[in-house]
């Protein structure tokens, strides 16, 4: 019975899941490597645009994005977080690597319910990469398209575990 109530909560899960096209999963990638260098411009956006999000990270709340932008602290916290989009980006598109993403996915959620994130605030981040994004990359419907459906999968699994 465990077992049957398991496989109905995976296959809830999956069927809100919508898989992305290769083109999709392409652009997504192709797009992200233009940017995917760029960690501590992405990170002073996002805080720029949500200081209640910067307000989360102690050794940056209440500082000036300017006077913290070139510190080490600053570029190795921003290197994380970029290092994980990246991470999931380069698994999108491999139907295999499915699992991998859920687990990711997953003790993201964990650890950033454990220290009290919203998930209003994983909103904001969304809205401001989304921003970002668009003014750093060559920004099409087709490109916005492709992000809406990986960022919809990645914030559904994300969210569904608060």
């Amino acid at each position: 019975m465990k077992f049957l109530i398991l496989a109905l909560c995976v296959a809830a899960a999956s069927a809100a899941v919508v898989p992305l096209s290769a083109d999709q999963a392409s652009l997504v990638k192709s797009s992200w490597a233009q940017v995917k260098h760029s960690e501590v411009d992405i990170l002073a956006s996002i805080f720029t645009a949500n200081p209640d999000i910067q307000a989360r990270f102690p050794q940056f709340a209440g500082k000036d994005i300017d006077s913290i932008k070139d510190t080490g602290a600053f570029a190795t916290h921003a290197g994380r977080i970029v290092g994980f989009f990246s991470e999931i980006v380069g698994l999108i598109g491999n139907q295999s690597n499915v699992p991998a993403l859920y687990t990711l996915t997953e003790q993201l959620a964990a650890s950033h319910k454990a220290r009290g994130i919203s998930t209003a605030q994983f909103g904001e981040f969304r809205a401001s990469l989304v921003s970002y994004l668009s003014n750093h990359v060559s920004w099409g419907e087709n490109v916005a398209a492709a992000w809406n459906v990986a960022l919809d999968n990645f914030f559904f699994v994300l969210t569904s575990n608060y």
